[in-house]
């Protein structure tokens, strides 16, 4: 029997490219996302074409938690299990601290923070009751080292890391993994609005002289989501080019 992902926030970038992943390795892929129906649709058809068992599409907000448990029950009514989860909804709302609203702040803890909690301990019980699961968070290396004007990022995606550390211990009895992946910097829709020179400066401070792909980062997540990895757990890998 195939096994089953839940990839949040996966209809573009690092998100396509982590259900695009499983998908080759035949898992069912249930891609969650916010909005954009039409990536969403794309992602489907590239999983389909790399091998899945079956993609399902779900429309819902991480943040909510009522969407949270409807998306569970739905995936959990229909392949009878949760394999693997993948925590890679987020959004950002740049600004300096002295700018920055409230509601930009607590917008970002929201969906990147709170969504990775509502989603973990919701599939964690079909995982602890099946004695089986990988969960993998995506944080960043803004969570390890801060960027400037990025408070409310930062510190959501710091928060994922002590999150994932705190997940893993109570889990790891049960034969669950909890692990977090901190991409560096990634070429995405994100990263897409800056200028040539900012690129080129960013590039030059990372000692493998590139940017990133999404793939570099899946591959990563495939890693410590494969049935081999079951004796590492807590742990926060860095896909940054050395950075």
């Amino acid at each position: 029997m195939a096994r089953t992902v839940i990839v949040t926030g996966g209809s573009r970038g690092i998100g396509r490219a982590i259900a695009t992943g499983f998908a080759q390795k035949g898992y069912n892929v249930v891609v969650s996302y916010a909005g954009n129906e039409a990536a969403a649709e794309e992602t489907k058809k590239l999983c389909m074409e790399n091998g899945a068992a079956e993609v399902v599409l779900y429309k819902g907000d991480v943040s909510d938690e009522n969407s949270c448990e409807e998306l569970v029950k739905n995936v959990t009514d229909k392949f009878g299990q949760i394999d693997v989860l993948v925590n890679n909804a987020g959004i950002t709302r740049d600004g300096l601290l002295a700018r920055m609203s409230a509601e930009d702040f607590d917008s970002v803890i929201a969906t990147n923070l709170r969504g990775a909690f509502l989603m973990s301990k919701l599939v964690s019980k079909p995982m602890m009751k099946q004695r089986y699961g990988r969960i993998v968070n995506i944080s960043s290396v803004v969570g390890v080292h801060g960027n400037a004007g990025q408070a409310n990022y930062s510190a959501s995606k710091a928060g994922i890391i002590g999150m994932t550390k705190s997940i893993a211990k109570e889990l790891a009895s049960r034969n669950i993994t909890v692990n977090a992946v901190a991409p560096g910097m990634i070429a995405t829709d994100m990263t897409a609005v800056l200028t040539d020179a900012q690129k080129d400066k960013i590039k030059a401070s990372i000692p493998a002289k590139r940017m990133g792909e999404p793939e570099d980062v899946a591959g990563a997540v495939l890693f410590l989501a494969d049935e081999n990895s079951g004796y590492i757990t807590g742990q926060v890998l860095g896909v940054d080019g050395g950075l």
